[in-house]
């Protein structure tokens, strides 16, 4: 019988509503750290992807689902336009264009963009619930709790997930752990209506960010691994094999997957699984039907077979062209240096570089020393899901190595891998507390009832001055250093919710010497003048990294924009760029540019201009034309710098001459000269130059944005 407690539930109705009530303050705070972006500056989409995203949603939400999938965006990659509809992932797109329907449907006449700004904050609650649940199911409830507070703060979650941050993975990591919790439990069951659940959680990562890949190749490995460890059940061959079928159908269902869920080398790896999953069960049923000594026999044939076949089949499809190559990112995550020796392009993006040691304590904080020890008790309790969890940790740790941008697939394992090291320290100590406490009540009752009888016998239990004071002293410095730890904890992720992962790509700030907040709005001016200044028809040509902030704000075509598709043609953009005037005009007219834009940061002090970026352009047009010479644009002892010795070839080029020009006549600080560079720290090479190709058309308030106009003189050929 179920104690009853005084208020008239029962103890475990108790817990229940304690695990409650703490999920709900994890989904408030989970919600509400996410906001400071929308209170400091206001409802704004923030960084580059997120723009186009926003562009499709507006079609989708406008024009309907007919139009979305059939929409030639002609405003992108001029003259070459993009088909989108078979070109994005149309998870998040879907999911915003449906939240907003239901608030309509609810007569709350919101706007989409604020409901696009509000996407993350909304789906980070959901992933603390399904982390809860999934943690729950590989250990215990109080782990599954303190997972879920974890991953309602963690700076690697945040960085992608902080209002305004309308982009794949704000949906994708909610459906990454959900189809991971449906793994496991469809493992565990062997349940068809779990393996059916873990498909349709499985298509809504694929429909939401290609790093459904993760997925495709991480439930392989554990399958084989279950299997060597001789944990072979029917379980695992119906969960499987409905995943493979069933989920690979439906991922092809996405335009943008695809027969590359069949072709693909990155997809090859789930269907040799799922091959070595059918011959073994097929074995293991022989086995039952044959003599010892003659399956042996036999299932030596049937391997040496099934081998040879193998390799005979991978050699007609490599060869025929039907198994599509490696990309370039995958083997970028076996070699951290292959995007740097081969694809430039790759490499030009910040969070495609290697993880620096000191981004594990700032995105994960204390978790980062965690998950050792959670990994630790996970193999002294090992079980089906929790060896899913290992390799999870293990694979994510690898790649967020590799590449920073993954430290977002980590941060889930370490919250999770945390919140079972923390269960396993704090449970039995707070245990042992409470033992304590309740022998020290029990004395006291038993010394007072025998001074009130001197004749009444009391057996009292050992008090808790008979436990040892060593060992008290220790769970209590315990628990005094876990609360401290997570107060620190809590303490850095606000600062780094608030300071470094809210502050928009559009909208920049920094604090005076008195410590109040200055903002620098020089994008959105900039965007507005191209928006109300230029023609509709008016062709940009900017970085490509500007190009779907551009499209988005300003509405107007632009040559390149953050997809990357094409690599020749930013080459061609990188070309403009770093030639002289004149052969850069030439490009110009023949891509029908109407304007040049650039961003310089060199007279406020912002250090993520195009001048720092420049040997990015230089390099990638060398990976199309050879004849391009980073040297040149170097000093003579190989250094890359804008002041005295600058390269010859760097101080000729369009991008010096956009970025200073007029620069050297403006003296911006009374102690430094006129053209000195804030960014660099040096003064210019070279001042008052003259353009005769480009006229300056805009220039922002503190210089960040300057635009130029491309004269209507005859195409000198």
């Amino acid at each position: 019988m179920k104690k009853q407690l005084p208020t008239g539930i029962t103890s475990t109705q108790q817990q229940l509503l304690f695990r409650f009530a703490i999920l709900v303050i994890a989904c408030f705070v989970s919600f509400s750290i996410r906001l400071f972006a929308v209170i400091r500056y206001e409802s704004i989409i923030h960084e580059f992807d997120p723009w186009f995203n926003f562009r499709a949603t507006k079609v989708l939400v406008e024009r309907g689902t007919y139009e979305f999938w059939n929409w030639f965006d002609s405003a992108s990659w001029y003259p070459l336009g993009r088909i989108v509809g078979g070109t994005v992932y149309p998870g998040i797109m879907y999911t915003a264009a449906t939240v907003y329907h239901i608030l309509h449907a609810l007569t709350f006449p919101v706007d989409i963009k604020d409901v696009c700004v509000m996407m993350a904050p909304l789906f980070s609650c959901f992933t603390n619930i399904v982390t809860y649940f999934f943690t729950k199911q590989v250990s215990n409830p109080t782990a599954g709790l303190f997972a879920a507070c974890f991953i309602a703060m963690v700076p690697g979650y945040l960085s992608r997930s902080v209002a305004g941050s309308y982009d794949n993975e704000c949906v994708a990591i909610t459906a990454m752990i959900l189809c991971f919790f449906f793994i496991v439990k469809s493992v565990h069951t062997g349940s068809l209506f779990w393996s059916g659940l873990t498909c349709l959680a499985y298509l809504y990562m694929v429909a939401s960010w290609g790093g459904y890949v993760f997925i495709t190749n991480i439930y392989p490995i554990y399958v084989l691994v279950l299997i060597l460890c001789g944990r072979y059940t029917h379980r695992l061959y119906v969960a499987y094999s409905t995943f493979y079928i069933v989920g690979t159908l439906l991922s092809m269902q996405i335009r943008f997957v695809g027969f590359q869920a069949v072709q693909s080398s990155e997809h090859m790896g789930a269907l040799v699984v799922f091959l070595f999953l059918q011959c073994y069960c097929f074995v293991q049923w022989i086995r039952y039907l044959v003599p010892r000594d003659i399956f042996l026999t036999l299932s030596r044939i049937f391997w040496v077979t099934v081998g040879v076949a193998f390799i005979l089949a991978a050699f007609i499809a490599t060869f025929s062209g039907y198994l599509g190559p490696w990309t370039g990112r995958f083997y970028s995550l076996l070699d951290p240096t292959y995007a740097s020796k081969h694809i430039p392009i790759i490499a030009s993006v910040a969070e495609h570089q290697p993880t620096a040691w000191g981004s594990y304590f700032f995105d994960l904080h204390v978790l980062s020393m965690l998950v050792p020890a959670g990994i630790y008790f996970c193999f002294q309790n090992l079980n089906d899901g929790v060896i899913f969890v290992i390799l999870y940790g293990s694979f994510a740790a690898y790649f967020a190595g590799v590449m920073v941008r993954l430290m977002l697939v980590l941060a889930p394992a370490a919250c999770m891998l945390s919140g079972i090291a923390f269960s396993k320290l704090l449970v039995p100590a707070v245990a042992l507390v409470r033992k304590w406490e309740k022998d020290v009540q029990y004395s006291r009752i038993s010394e007072k009832m025998e001074s009130k009888s001197k004749h009444a016998k009391w057996t009292s239990p050992p008090s808790s001055n008979k436990n040892s004071k060593a060992l008290q002293i220790l769970v209590y410095v315990l628990l005094g250093g876990a609360m401290l730890v997570l107060f620190a904890y809590a303490r850095h992720c606000v600062w780094v919710a608030s300071e470094a992962y809210s502050q928009p790509s559009v909208v920049l700030s920094a604090r005076t010497s008195s410590g109040e907040r200055v903002f620098f709005d020089d994008f959105r001016e900039a965007y507005y003048w191209l928006r109300y200044n230029t023609k509709p028809d008016a062709k940009i040509l900017s970085w490509w990294d500007y190009g779907y902030q551009i499209s988005g704000f300003a509405n107007r075509t632009v040559i390149v924009d953050n997809n990357t598709w094409n690599n020749s043609h930013i080459a061609t953009v990188g070309r403009v760029l770093n030639s002289p005037e004149r052969k850069a005009f030439q490009i110009c007219k023949k891509l029908d540019v109407d304007y040049v834009l650039v961003i310089f940061g060199g007279a406020l002090g912002y250090s993520s201009d195009d001048i720092n970026k420049f040997l990015w352009p230089i390099r990638i047009s060398h990976s199309v034309d050879p004849t391009v010479d980073e040297s040149a644009y170097l000093t003579a002892d190989g250094n890359y710098r804008v002041g005295e010795g600058a390269g010859p070839a760097l101080v000729e080029s369009l991008m010096y001459k956009l970025c200073y020009y007029r620069f050297g006549e403006v003296q911006f600080d009374r102690g430094h000269p006129a053209g000195y560079d804030k960014v660099r720290g040096e003064v210019i090479a070279k001042k008052n130059f003259k353009l005769r190709y480009f006229e300056e058309a805009f220039t922002s308030r503190n210089w960040l944005v300057r635009i130029y106009h491309v004269k209507d003189l005859p195409n000198i050929g």
